[in-house]
């Protein structure tokens, strides 16, 4: 009778193919989730901001010359 227990007990043959874990499949498919609902909800918002602008380097705007950006050329962007 003991002989028959220990048979059941054994661990299922290997098939030779390696699979992901469970739980790293989990942790995809979630994240794949998150990034499709975060993508939906941005596009539903549209553009935050569509005309926001640099005014730095506009002559009009604030007296400015334009030479105190915040990049190592002096510039953030716009007319050069």
């Amino acid at each position: 009778m003991a002989d028959e227990q220990q048979s059941a007990v054994q661990a299922p043959a290997s098939t030779g193919r390696w699979g992901p874990p469970p739980a790293l499949t989990g942790f995809v498919v979630l994240l794949l989730a998150m990034f499709a609902l975060a993508y939906g909800v941005g596009s539903a918002a549209g553009p935050v901001a569509p005309g926001m602008r640099s005014t730095v380097g506009d002559a009009g705007s604030s007296g400015r010359s334009g030479t105190g950006g915040g990049t190592m050329g002096g510039h953030l962007g716009g007319d050069r």
